[in-house]
């Protein structure tokens, strides 16, 4: 006698999407294998960091993000009568910026020394132009492969970044879509990562390491995403592969935003659900803002046995108390 068989489908609950969550706990059937757990992440920060919100953001838990957001952690510095210094600084700094997109050709024309302090001088006339004075401490290596660190507060970071030494920028590849500022990264030489791409990423590290190869620097922000200033993410460690291979130094910068009085503050921050237009405004609008960038020693290749020792020593080099003793700043 034959038994007949029964078959039970199992459906989801009704509100619940099955495998939302990747790291979440999940029963497994044999043969199957189990899905690995992110480190940090959420859908959220697809939109974000660096840039400003983006409609069709791929969702992945594997993208980085930071619990910061303008509500809870940006202050603002700025008041009505602020309004016309506010206004001429925006004016300024958009003369400044084409002015120097016109000179890019040009840029292209000038050695390698000439064209990085042309660069250098660019970028610290567009931090004094929206009303920050720019304060740096120590010096970056001028020529040979570099990677250049930092923790990442603002858009105001990529300028600072410059004034210390011109790279090529590790940006997301939305950017390339954005207006105006999309062409400006692509020409200035970005090298583009999908970040919600995973089989992509041993292809970009090869790509960072044949750059740094030729002599280049290249800059990033390893936290992946931007952060208040206050609190401050851990350094990923995919990118660090990339000196490793390519056997150059790695140059840790610790980027500080404070008021003339010596008091820290978040209003540079972009963070979260904020947009690019209100952090500019925030910026122009306040008074005293002072951009301190500490460059740390560098880390000679060769000094750390792995890729995750090289990130936690370049992320010990940024944080606020590797900073705490450090000598008196150069005003510029």
């Amino acid at each position: 006698m034959n038994t007949p068989r029964i078959g039970v489908i199992l459906r989801p609950r009704r509100g619940v999407t099955a495998l939302a969550n990747p790291g979440a706990s999940t029963a497994l059937l044999p043969g199957t294998r189990k899905l690995p757990r992110p480190r940090r992440g959420s859908a959220q920060a697809a939109s974000r960091p660096g840039g400003p919100p983006s409609a069709a953001a791929p969702a992945s838990a594997w993208l980085p993000s930071a619990p910061c957001s303008p509500q809870a952690c940006v202050e603002s510095l700025g008041s009505v009568a602020a309004v016309p210094r506010a206004v001429l600084r925006l004016i300024a700094v958009v003369a400044v910026l084409l002015f120097g997109i016109a000179l890019i050709p040009l840029f292209g024309r000038l050695t390698g020394v000439r064209r990085d302090r042309a660069v250098r001088l660019w970028c610290r006339t567009i931090v004094r132009t929206v009303g920050v004075r720019l304060r740096i401490t120590g010096a970056a290596p001028p020529t040979g492969g570099l990677l250049l660190v930092a923790n990442h507060i603002s858009w105001l970071d990529i300028p600072l970044l410059a004034a210390v030494r011109p790279g090529r920028m590790l940006a997301k590849a939305e950017i390339r879509q954005w207006p105006v500022a999309g062409a400006l990264t692509a020409s200035s030489g970005a090298l583009f990562i999908e970040r919600d791409r995973l089989r992509a990423l041993p292809g970009t590290v090869e790509r960072i390491a044949d750059t740094l190869r030729s002599g280049a620097a290249v800059v990033v922000f390893p936290e992946g995403s931007t952060w208040c200033g206050r609190a401050q993410g851990h350094f990923r460690r995919a990118v660090f592969q990339a000196a490793l291979d390519a056997t150059v130094p790695v140059q840790p910068v610790r980027l500080h935003y404070r008021l003339d009085g010596g008091a820290a503050t978040t209003a540079p921050a972009f963070v979260g659900s904020d947009s690019l237009l209100a952090s500019v405004w925030r910026v122009v609008s306040a008074r005293g803002l002072v951009a301190e960038v500490r460059v740390q020693p560098v880390l000679p290749p060769g000094g750390a046995p792995d890729r995750r020792a090289l990130a936690l020593a370049a992320e010990a080099a940024t944080t606020h108390r590797s900073c705490a003793n450090s000598e008196a700043t150069a005003h510029l």
